[in-house]
């Protein structure tokens, strides 16, 4: 009997501890549209805009938003004194044509005619592949928009409460007049937090919604390399039933999770989750390629250097698929949460770590105005220049082969009498041709230490570290190398990022 030809994947593919840049695609396409005097879509976007993303290192191109949006969404928003004054603060004048509803309100899974077409993503899909980067885009499989046709058509698609729970809480149900009376659908939320106000929850335990949620998936795979999966965790059983359950008439949940099902339906297709709560782990068990790390940026945000270390002392096979950001457009613009100050050596400290390094439209420029995602554009802001610098010079350090195929080891930090070289985190990067050190203090006060290494790896007589973020050049007894490790002293919020030669 002759053996079954081995399967083989179609994913495109992808170094390891890629680079992936999220674009605003609708804010994108104003911005490029302004010079030129004309409405530009993707299908009239410059190649040389390709070019300068293939130039700077990045591996994945998120398109953020390029799904239908909806005009009750837009309605909703534009309604909401709430609203008024993130949109004063990021576009100062704007008007109601500037509002273009959430990009997570999806009405369709079909490109949003202000966006393009079908043809244009595929287009686009294949100048990212001639460039060798992949495109990413959105799934949101919590809800959907109030004014998705589902709502109407499959009212049994969602979470839905009796006349009664609407009389008595409006502001978390959604009526429906359908053809066959009302129904009133639950509006989705995070369970930290009140309802979302334009969105409907889907019941993850429907077996007929997962099949049309997979159809609608399938589809998507077939136009893209990968998706970006909205609040992931959201999806699980129980975190579902927790939340829901109230609703639910003791209906039992499904034997398996969504996201299995996702796995097996779209095998080549990589899947990214917005995750939190510290489910990070039980998403990538279940076929996640990479996980979100909130933990780790909320530890860095709070300066919580036994948190940074913990997480960097954990299983490097796990840790090389966390997505490590120090912004994305849920958070806040690195430069107003860090400051200047602060901004080099976190921004060091990403970019270097293992795993997928997320950067964020507008962050390697120093913006510093977040930008409510149901507008079309911000006010300008000129870059900020010492800001793009840094960037540059971190991307460009990081675009060499052995911060993607160099083995990544967490060092050892002896610290000082006064222990301060706990407020160190270091490691290394190695390979064949290569070896990288990186020393970052995230303290806001000096620190020093002894920083160990394999003395195994040490033969040489004396060491160059050349430190590739200030141009500094030192030279090291190896002996001393061997025996005491490096001595680092660093100034608080500073980092070395060291390449090391044999003298």
């Amino acid at each position: 009997m002759t053996a079954a030809a081995p399967k083989v994947s179609r994913q495109f593919p992808l170094r390891p501890h890629p680079h992936l840049y999220e674009i605003n695609t609708w804010v994108w396409l104003e911005e490029l549209s302004a010079p030129l005097g004309r409405l530009v879509t993707l299908a009239d976007v410059p190649d040389a805009e390709w070019d300068a993303l293939a130039q700077r290192g990045f591996d994945i191109i998120w398109l953020m938003g390029v799904w239908q949006r909806s005009p009750e969404s837009r309605r909703i928003n534009l309604a909401d004194p709430a609203e008024v004054p993130f949109f004063d603060r990021a576009l100062p004048g704007w008007k109601p044509q500037d509002v273009i509803g959430s990009p997570y309100a999806v009405r369709a899974y079909v490109p949003d005619a202000r966006i393009g077409t079908w043809d244009a993503i595929d287009a686009v899909r294949e100048k990212l592949h001639a460039r060798g980067m992949a495109l990413f885009l959105d799934f949101v499989g919590n809800h959907t928009a109030l004014d998705h046709p589902w709502t109407r058509d499959h009212p049994e698609f969602y979470v839905q409460g009796s006349a009664e729970d609407f009389q008595k809480d409006p502001a978390s149900f959604h009526r429906v007049e359908t053809p066959t009376g009302a129904v009133f659908l639950a509006l989705a939320r995070d369970p930290y937090f009140p309802p979302w106000d334009d969105i409907a929850q889907l019941n993850h335990f429907s077996s007929e919604m997962r099949a049309a949620q997979l159809a609608e998936l399938r589809a998507i795979a077939s136009h893209c390399d990968g998706v970006r999966c909205d609040m992931a965790m959201l999806n699980l059983n129980d975190v579902f039933a927790r939340v829901w359950g109230q609703l639910l008439n003791k209906t039992k949940p499904p034997e398996k999770e969504f996201w299995g099902e996702a796995r097996a339906a779209v095998p080549d297709l990589r899947l990214l989750a917005e995750v939190y709560w510290g489910m990070e782990r039980r998403l990538l068990d279940l076929g996640f390629s990479f996980a979100y790390d909130k933990g780790l940026y909320d530890a860095v945000r709070s300066g919580d250097t036994p948190q940074i270390h913990s997480r960097l002392a954990g299983d490097l096979t796990y840790q090389s698929r966390l997505a490590r950001f120090l912004e994305n457009h849920d958070e806040d613009r690195c430069v107003a949460v860090f400051g200047k100050e602060r901004l080099s050596p976190v921004a060091a400290l990403m970019g270097t770590l293992p795993g997928m390094r997320l950067y964020h439209q507008g962050e390697l420029e120093g913006r510093a105005t977040h930008l409510p995602i149901t507008l079309r554009m911000g006010a300008k802001e000129a870059p900020d220049a010492s800001v793009a610098v840094f960037f540059d010079k971190v991307l460009r350090i990081t675009a060499q082969d052995v911060f993607h195929h160099g083995e990544w080891t967490l060092l050892q930090v002896t610290s000082d009498d006064e222990g301060t070289g706990w407020n160190l985190v270091a490691y290394e990067w190695r390979s064949d041709r290569a070896w990288k050190v990186i020393v970052v203090n995230l303290a806001s006060t000096a620190a020093e230490g002894r920083v160990s290494f394999d003395s195994r790896l040490l033969p040489a007589t004396q060491y160059i570290f050349q430190d590739e973020l200030d141009s500094t050049r030192y030279v090291r007894d190896g002996d001393e190398l061997r025996r005491l490790g490096l001595f680092v002293r660093r100034d608080g919020n500073t980092a070395h990022l060291f390449d090391v030669s044999a003298a």
